[in-house]
Formats: C-alpha cells, structure tokens, sequence
C-alpha cells in the first residue's frame, strides 16, 4: 500500500483558523488520484493495491490503457489557500463496492468536485446519486483524457442533466493550474449557496 506523509511542508501554519473538507469524486479511473496529486502541497496520503486477476470480473478495464493499481480506500491531500484557510481533499474510491466508505468520507464535507470523463460519460450517473443522497453540493469538471471525445458543454450538461446553475468545467487532473481553476468554481460555488442562505 503505498502511503505517504513527509513533506518539505508538513505542518500548517500557525495562522490557519479555518479547515474545509472538499470529496473529489468520480468513476473508476476517472483521474481521481492524480487529481489530488496534482493538487496536495504535502506528499499525498494514497491507499492504492494493484489491481489483480481476481478484480477483473468486477472492474470494467476496456477502455482503460495501463491502469494497474486501484484505490481501496481514499486518497487525502491537502492545500492551503491562504494564511488562515486550508481545504482538507479527499479523494472517495471509485467502484461501487466501495461507496460504503463515502458516508464516512462525506461526513463534515462542505462539497464534491465530480471528476467526469467524456468517453464513459454513463458511469458518473451512480456517483452524481451517491453525492446528491449525501445532501452535497457539487461542480461538474470534465477531466479531459488523450483521444476522449470532446463535446460541447450544452451537451455534456444535457447528457449529465445538470441543473443550469451547477458548474460545469473543464480540467487535466495532471496539470495544476487546470485542477486549481476546477476546485475555484467548486468554492465558488458554495459561496454563493452560502450567501443565499438566510
């Protein structure tokens, strides 16, 4: 299981009064590892098994080159966004088998970026169910593979059936501008459901 804790910044700042629990959510293979990877200012908690013969009648590989290796658990980053703020990134394992850990892992979450991927646009409809159960708020960010294809967003909002005020954007899980614009309309969202609530 590789794990993992050590940093060049491993502690937070004495500064920081505020902690934010944020899910990163999404299929099986979607990029929800390298998304928190990408992101996380401290080397990246991941719980990760290679995947073995025996997961293959249960883990759809088609479609999927090179994936060797599955979360069994959660992947946990962290970023702080300024001197007295940080977001706590979780990321949920993919598979449904596993979907009995996201009660554990939505509990004190303000919200869920739902990684999707165009190419298996069908499998984010159990994970969009399990996050809305949940009672989460979310963002919508296409994590654009090499060779998916790319539609435009009235579609993928449609073919997700979206409501038209939850964001909808588009990302690279492995570049970190791309993630951190995905995460912004993700806070920015809540903010503003929190700005309209009495």
């Amino acid at each position: 299981m590789d794990s993992a804790l050590a940093s060049d910044t491993p502690y937070l700042r004495e500064s920081v009064r505020t902690a934010v629990k944020i899910l990163i959510v999404g299929h099986f293979a979607v990029g929800k590892t390298t998304y928190v990877g990408t992101l996380s200012e401290i080397r990246p908690l991941r719980t990760e098994e290679r995947m073995t013969q025996a997961g293959a009648s249960v883990d759809d590989l088609a479609g999927i080159k090179d994936k060797t290796t599955t979360t069994v658990a959660m992947d946990f980053g962290r970023l702080t966004l300024s001197d007295d703020l940080v977001l706590y990134l979780f990321g949920a394992p993919g598979q449904q088998r596993f979907t009995r850990l996201w009660d554990d892992l939505a509990r004190g979450a303000l919200g869920a970026l739902i990684l999707v991927d165009t190419a298996r646009l069908q499998e984010s409809f159990a994970v969009m169910d399990i996050v809305e159960k949940q009672g989460l708020p979310y963002a919508v960010a296409v994590n654009h593979f090499e060779g998916a294809p790319r539609f435009p967003e009235a579609e993928v909002r449609e073919a997700l059936d979206l409501t038209p005020s939850t964001p909808l954007v588009s990302c690279d899980a492995r570049d970190r501008t791309s993630s951190t614009e995905a995460l912004i309309s993700l806070v920015d969202h809540l903010l503003t459901l929190d700005g309209e609530q009495p």
